[in-house]
């Protein structure tokens, strides 16, 4: 068994961008969620599990300047910072698997499409939370997004864990009180759909499991 890792790695050292089925050329639902938080364009962003994905570029169009991109694969950081060429060096790039991540700073917005749903243990989740709130700023905004009730069991042949709002919300809501949720279709590249469930949430250190 190959360990998460070299697993990712594997994937985006085989495979190009619009191999893989969470493609999106442009991640509308995610730019929509962040774009809503009126955030100053100094904020501090984080794309959690970001890899290779196209957010990073478009949240530069729109004039955001203090932007950090995760991932557990160094292959997907670098195929992302080839193609935004000179640009990538207003990028921070971190290479680390989310449930080792040592925050360096405190960020307004923390997004992540599809990696919380990956973590199947009570015990990576409570650890995810965890680090995300020490992460995040008073009153700053996270979005995730997993694969809904409705979606698949498996991604990239791992298994996930589905989530419904309500269970979504449970699972943060010792520290985030939920904004929204949406669910939606995603097109896959083969022609397939996934269901995702998205949900916004604010930070806020009077919530402690009440919504």
């Amino acid at each position: 068994m190959m360990d998460k890792t070299q697993h990712w790695q594997q994937v985006y050292q085989t495979k190009s961008s619009a191999d893989v089925s969470w493609f999106q050329s442009v991640p509308q639902q995610s730019l929509d969620f962040i774009k809503g938080f009126n955030l100053g364009k100094d904020a501090a962003i984080i794309d959690v599990g970001g890899g290779d994905s196209l957010l990073v570029d478009e949240l530069l169009k729109l004039g955001y300047a203090n932007i950090t991109v995760l991932d557990i694969s160094a292959a997907a950081i670098e195929k992302a910072k080839a193609r935004l060429g000179d640009a990538a060096v207003n990028i921070k790039w971190i290479v680390s698997d989310i449930l080792d991540f040592t925050p360096a700073e405190k960020y307004h917005c923390w997004h992540d499409r599809a990696t919380f749903h990956f973590l199947t243990s009570t015990s990576d989740t409570e650890k995810y939370v965890q680090i995300a709130n020490g992460a995040i700023a008073e009153n700053g905004k996270i979005v995730v997004a997993t694969f809904s009730t409705e979606g698949p069991l498996k991604c990239s042949g791992l298994p996930v864990k589905q989530y419904s709002e309500s269970l979504l919300s449970q699972t943060l809501q010792r520290w985030f009180k939920k904004i929204r949720c949406i669910t939606t279709d995603h097109l896959t590249p083969f022609n397939t759909i996934q269901n995702f469930i998205f949900c916004s949430f604010t930070k806020s250190q009077f919530n402690y499991g009440h919504s």
